[in-house]
Formats: structure tokens, C-alpha cells, sequence
């Protein structure tokens, strides 16, 4: 487990796991969203997101964790060159909460997001509101991550609903870790 692709959908603690998982590991960590999201919330194309992903999986050839999941504009990029897929994919109503709490207290706090980004009032109730989209995407998420790790023999699925398997797979990690 060198370079490991955590998926799942909104607010299921992608980018939070992926830290924890790139700290144990000792390697980088990769925030597609980062990538993807230009200012102004301006969404980078897929050949120019593309490009950005590739050099930043390529820059750690020691191993990486990348989050996020961008199908439609990467593709298998990611998943061809990881070992391992974290897929999260906690309750339903665990998402939802932490949606609806993650953008209120970001809201009111203008917690810069990426390339200066901000959660806006303006998104309140729209399609772009995250909350609406969780309700969307959940249950698509839950079914399109393991059929695409599927279509990728060489990756090991690890799959994770609670907190304890979390826990108990870091710890399960970091004596592997130290010996590398």
C-alpha cells in the first residue's frame, strides 16, 4: 500500500482519511479537488486536470494518496497507477450531517476552500449546494466504486463503513510503515 486512491462520495471523509493515510504511509497527499478548482470557482478542463493529476502522482514515485473521484474528467488515471482503493462509504445520514454542518460552519466562517474559494450564501438550496448534492450521489457512489475497482484487477479494495474500521486499518498500517 504505496499509492492508494481513497474514493467515495461527499462527505464521507475522503480528504480527512487520506491525511491520516499519507501521514502513516510517509508519503504525499494528493487533494484532486485542488486541482480541479481554479478561482472563482472556475473548474479546471479534463485535459488541463488531467495533466495536473499526472504530475502530481508522477513528482512522488516513493508513493501517494490521492482523494476524490472525478471519473468523468480522469477517467482511470489515478486508479491505473494506485495499488489500493479506500473506498468510503459510511451511512447515509453520517454523510448528510456532516454535509449540512461542513457547509453552514463554512459558510459563516468563509473558510477559504482551495485557489480561494469560499462556500457562498448564493448556493444556499441550488444544485450546488453540497448538502442536495450527497442526497443525489450517494447510493451512485456506493454502487459505481467497487464496479470500477472491479475493471482494475491489480488494485486491493479496502472498504470502509465505520470509524473502528478506519482506526483499525491505520493501525494496521503504521509497523508496516516504519519498516519501509
Amino acid at each position: 500500500m504505496r499509492r492508494v486512491a481513497v474514493m467515495g462520495g461527499s462527505c464521507t471523509g475522503k480528504t480527512t482519511v487520506s491525511r491520516r493515510l499519507a501521514a502513516t504511509l510517509g508519503v504525499p497527499h494528493v487533494e484532486i479537488d485542488a486541482l480541479h478548482h481554479d478561482p472563482g470557482w472556475q473548474e479546471a478542463p479534463a485535459e488541463l486536470l488531467q495533466t495536473r493529476v499526472r504530475a502530481a502522482l508522477d513528482s512522488a514515485p516513493d508513493g501517494w494518496v490521492a482523494d476524490g473521484n472525478y471519473r468523468s474528467k480522469l477517467g482511470s488515471l489515478v486508479l491505473e497507477r494506485a495499488d489500493t482503493v479506500v473506498h468510503l462509504e459510511p451511512p447515509f445520514r453520517v454523510a448528510f450531517w456532516r454535509a449540512l454542518r461542513r457547509t453552514i460552519v463554512r459558510t459563516i466562517t468563509r473558510e477559504e476552500l482551495w485557489n480561494g474559494n469560499r462556500e457562498q450564501i448564493r448556493h444556499l438550496f441550488t444544485r450546488y449546494w453540497i448538502p442536495w448534492w450527497v442526497l443525489q450521489t450517494h447510493r451512485h457512489y456506493a454502487r459505481e466504486i467497487p464496479q470500477r475497482v472491479a475493471e482494475h484487477p491489480h488494485l486491493e479494495l479496502v472498504h470502509l463503513k465505520t470509524p473502528r474500521e478506519l482506526a483499525e486499518l491505520l493501525d494496521s498500517i503504521e509497523p508496516w510503515a516504519a519498516r519501509v
